[in-house]
């Protein structure tokens, strides 16, 4: 199991790391096996991004799971997404939309605690999966669902998740509020 993303810099002990959030809602749960975090608190992040593609690379992704951020980010990719590159984890400077996402969540109090920056997954490899399943929850999503997923609607980098349109095995599970702008 390859985790998607983690922000830079955020050990697993604070309540907004997805790694903690995966651990214990998932791994410890599930015991799905080998498990590749992304280590946020990594001393040196390019190598931590480095250690990560060279781990995937050695086999593949069977099933992504993913979700759409309120920015139509896919993972971490915000706005403009990288949609070229072969590297399989990227450092990204995350945008205010997205910081504020994590603030609405109340992961954080305010928009100075979320990182800046986060580690993950790129849109190639992501889209490298065999199978796709993308769950998306809560009216927030709406519009960046209806940006990135309606009929007609261009696959853009300033839409991230739209690639998804691109994927021949992709599952699109959609709360009736995230759907409600189809």
């Amino acid at each position: 199991m390859f985790h998607l993303d983690e922000y830079v810099g955020l050990g697993i002990e604070h309540p907004a790391s997805f790694r903690r959030y995966l651990q214990e809602r998932l791994v410890d749960r599930v015991h799905p096996g080998q498990v590749h975090f992304v280590q946020g608190d990594a001393p040196d992040p390019q190598g931590e991004i480095a250690r990560l593609g060279s781990l995937i690379s050695a086999g593949g992704i069977d099933l992504a799971l993913v979700g759409i951020g309120e920015n139509g980010h896919l993972a971490f990719n915000d706005p403009p997404a990288d949609f070229e590159t072969e590297q399989p984890f990227l450092i990204i400077e995350l945008d205010t939309a997205c910081r504020q996402q994590q603030v609405g969540e109340g992961w954080f109090k305010g928009i100075a605690e979320v990182p800046a920056r986060a580690m993950s997954m790129s849109v190639r490899q992501i889209m490298k999966s065999e199978a796709i399943i993308c769950t998306v929850p809560d009216r927030r999503k709406a519009q960046a669902v209806r940006d990135c997923l309606s009929e007609g609607a261009p696959v853009s980098p300033l839409h991230p998740a739209s690639i998804l349109k691109q994927h021949p095995n992709v599952f699109v599970y959609l709360d009736r509020d995230a759907g409600s702008l189809l």
